[in-house]
């Protein structure tokens, strides 16, 4: 399929990298493609990034069908600009279209494009240490019709912007609240999917631990409330005593791309990773047996997260005397020099942007 591209007029000025933030600033174009029951997926063009203007009545609105991915590009020592394993970000959009009977996208030509796209916009790449540029592909269901059914039409849009750290802290630990009264998702739901919904049955609870002074929430299984699931922005790990222990992923769990890369980097590390059910209960009696050394989070947007404390009924404990773990810091290290290319690539994981 052909990609038509549409140049902006109007170039945005480009934001100082230390007014950053995350989510604020957009790059100059963006990527859209049409899907239509009769035509398939199709039109696809990179055009100047604007408004989009759509019918009240479109499905997304009132029904929810609408998935997202994340990813970055990072721009090297030697200028060069380069992804890291998008084609796994493509291969689990194609999983979230599953869940929410959306129709699949070409894995391939959803590369292509967005290797075009950033081709166009390889300005809008910092290169300030820590920055990079976010990468956001979704579909929305843009049928305008009133009925509980998957829609006819869809729009998968990839749209980009220049990024620093995610959380305020950076890599600095982070306060985690472990959440008792809501639920996130459960097995046979939309949990294994990047949806959209994911996120909106998370924000209350997000929100009441934020003003407890809380960074992010741990979420427990929505049946028994007793084995840790993820962060909300976030898989999570522990060492205990001499392992590695991350909640298996049993269908009401991101699969995570930083998860599954760090899995990969311990098991060539030689080290005892393992993949179960973790209770809550559990962690904090590692704890109290001085066996619980260190806990962190995985995820694209900030790489590794340190976990300094947690809070579970009410009752607080500190991890690694709130400062970074060691393999926290060895794991954010490995990684980061990998995407920025400062490390060798011995997984070929590196998509280089041409």
């Amino acid at each position: 399929m052909e990609i038509k591209v549409e140049l902006t007029k109007n170039p945005k000025e480009k934001v100082p990298a230390d007014n950053l933030g995350f989510g604020n600033v957009f790059s100059d174009h963006m990527f859209i493609m049409d899907y239509k029951t009769d035509k398939g997926w199709h039109n696809a063009r990179i055009v100047p990034y604007s408004s989009i203007s759509y019918e009240p009545a479109i499905m997304v609105f009132h029904y929810g069908q609408a998935i997202f991915e994340g990813l970055k590009a990072y721009r090297t020592e030697k200028g060069e600009v380069v992804l890291f394993r998008p084609e796994e970000n493509f291969k689990r959009l194609n999983a979230s279209c599953d869940a929410l009977c959306i129709p699949r996208i070409d894995e391939d030509f959803a590369l292509k494009a967005l290797l075009k796209l950033l081709s166009i916009d390889k300005s809008w790449v910092p290169d300030a240490p820590g920055t990079s540029l976010y990468i956001r592909p979704f579909i929305i269901a843009t049928e305008p019709h009133i009925g509980v059914h998957p829609a006819g039409s869809y729009h998968f849009i990839i749209i980009t912007g220049p990024v620093g750290a995610y959380y305020k802290e950076g890599l600095n630990p982070v306060k985690i609240y472990v959440e008792t009264k809501y639920v996130r998702a459960v097995v046979g739901g939309l949990g294994e999917a990047k949806a959209s919904a994911n996120y909106a049955a998370s924000l209350r609870a997000q929100m009441e631990a934020e003003k407890k002074g809380y960074t992010q929430v741990l979420w427990l299984d929505g049946i028994e409330r007793k084995y840790v699931e993820e962060v909300g922005t976030m898989n999570v790990f522990f060492v205990i005593g001499d392992e590695i222990v991350t909640p298996m992923l049993t269908g009401s769990i991101l699969p995570g791309i930083t998860r599954k890369s760090c899995i990969e980097l311990l098991r060539s590390w030689g080290l005892k990773i393992i993949e179960r059910k973790i209770s809550i209960e559990e962690i904090y009696q590692a704890h109290e047996k001085g066996l619980l050394k260190e806990a962190f989070g995985t995820g694209t947007a900030a790489v590794i997260s340190p976990i300094g404390e947690l809070c579970w009924n009410d009752k607080k404990i500190i991890l690694s005397d709130g400062k970074i773990g060691e393999l926290s810091q060895k794991l954010y290290d490995e990684l980061t020099g990998i995407q920025y290319t400062r490390k060798p690539d011995l997984f070929n994981w590196i998509v280089k942007v041409e």
